[in-house]
């Protein structure tokens, strides 16, 4: 519950329209958006609702004051009477104080006879009683997002590792089965998607040049810190899966997951809609080219105005981040994704990667070393002598035979290969190293028919 003081009392009038702005948009108005910072006109914020099937206008004015006169309220009734709009319009007046009596009394009159344009008026109690209702945190001017919806960060279907055990299946020599349960974690990463209409039409003397015309929606990392744009396969995840969510159950998800987190959003839902408005102004700004009526051919930077972009919703919602850690034998694997449901955007693979070199992504084949639990790529994967089967070049014994470099598993087999290798019949040894065997046989073949040749019997 809010304090019996002043509401918010340390903001600037500005920052109070920024948190009523959040607020209007919690309760459900739709297009909520603020007014053009210019003269005062008696319109701060500009939102719409549906009543009965109509969608009807509502100009708002904000007040951070002490108390609200009639004058305030009369204004603002003109204001309504001239905005632009092609249906029903109302007024709403909100102040962090109180109302005077002749603002309340004409504000009466106005609904008691029927006015085509009412006007509500909201004190700072109302506030108060507001924020309870729709479970905003207020606290020193900031309205917390509070969010209670993740996209799902398993699927259903499978068990938990089963992004793992689909990821060691493109492995050599190592059966999924065999792989141990890895370490899961969650941690539920706050974003926000604003949902913008862009509606920019740019002219010169020779009439329109460029327009932009259309909805876009920014995916935003909301964590503490500053914000940041999601890439595009993330942002796809995040679009694609937003109606397919669940509520954030940190004690149903401990069941499944070893460790389970859920970060804290960092900013305020106006701050992410300012930041977002900002990146649309930059994504859609494009340089044109134009011919004039000179015939002289000019370009020009067209960059939409922020009152050409009305942002429509901001939506809150957590992403799953989820990280597994598989251990094998000496070596550690971590497989870190961003998930929702079935799908998922990868963020670290450490599976498909030679522990030995920077050879990593998945158009390599990787092998699996039984020996050590190394996995590693055809530089770094040979035939173990003995036992023919791979072996990576960190853990094997070698040794030369017939000048070539043979793999053990350990001190042991090359040992007994050894032993093998002294007892074998010379042609056996030679084609320890066949290559060699070859170059010798070319060799003494060239060196006999340069003989030949030299007494004249070819």
């Amino acid at each position: 519950m809010m304090s019996e003081g002043a509401v918010l009392d340390e903001l600037s009038g500005f920052a109070f329209e920024d948190v009523m702005e959040d607020v209007f948009r919690k309760v459900g108005y739709e297009n909520v958006r603020q007014a053009e910072r210019v003269a005062d006109e008696g319109r701060d914020i500009l939102m719409e609702e549906v009543v009965d099937g109509t969608r009807r206008a509502i100009i708002v004015e904000c007040k951070h004051t002490d108390s609200v006169g009639r004058p305030v309220v009369q204004k603002l009734h003109s204001a309504i009477a001239t905005f632009g709009f092609e249906g029903p319009k109302r007024g709403m007046v909100v102040t962090s104080g109180r109302f005077t009596a002749p603002a309340q009394e004409y504000a009466a009159e106005l609904r008691n006879a029927g006015d085509p344009h009412p006007i509500e008026l909201l004190d700072g109690t109302d506030l108060r009683d507001l924020a309870d209702e729709i479970g905003l945190d207020l606290y020193n001017g900031r309205i917390e997002i509070l969010c209670d919806e993740t996209l799902r960060p398993r699927d259903p279907a499978s068990a938990v590792d089963a992004p793992v055990r689909d990821a060691f299946g493109a492995i050599e020599n190592i059966d999924p089965a065999d792989v141990p349960s890895p370490e899961s974690q969650v941690t539920f990463q706050p974003v926000v998607m604003v949902a913008a209409a862009v509606d920019a039409v740019f002219e010169t003397s020779v009439g329109v040049i460029h327009r932009v015309q259309g909805r876009d929606t920014v995916v935003v990392d909301a964590s503490r810190g500053q914000p940041a744009l999601m890439d595009a396969s993330v942002r796809r995840l995040v679009m694609e899966n937003r109606q397919q969510t669940v509520d954030v159950d940190e004690d149903r998800f401990e069941s499944v997951f070893d460790d389970v987190a859920v970060k804290r959003f960092g900013r305020t839902e106006t701050e992410y809609k300012e930041w977002a408005v900002d990146r649309l102004q930059q994504r859609h700004t494009e340089t044109v080219s134009y011919t004039g009526d000179n015939n002289v051919t000019y370009t020009k930077t067209c960059e939409p105005n922020q009152s050409d972009i009305v942002v429509q919703s901001i939506t809150p919602v957590y992403l799953p981040d989820v990280e597994q850690v598989t251990e094998l034998h000496d070596y550690t694997y971590p497989y870190r994704y961003y998930a929702a449901g079935p799908s998922r955007v990868t963020i670290e693979d450490g599976i498909h990667r030679c522990v030995h070199c920077d050879t990593a992504g998945q158009d390599t084949t990787y092998t699996y070393c039984t020996n050590c639990g190394a996995i590693a790529c055809p530089s770094h994967i040979k035939t173990e002598r003995l036992e023919q089967t791979p072996i990576c070049t960190g853990c094997a014994v070698t040794d030369r035979f017939a000048f070539k470099t043979k793999y053990f598993y350990d001190q042991d087999n090359l040992e007994a290969f050894r032993t093998e290798y002294d007892q074998m019949p010379f042609y056996e040894k030679a084609q320890e190293n066949l290559a060699l065997t070859v170059g010798i046989i070319i060799l003494t073949l060239l060196l006999i028919l340069g003989s030949l040749t030299q007494f004249g019997l070819v």
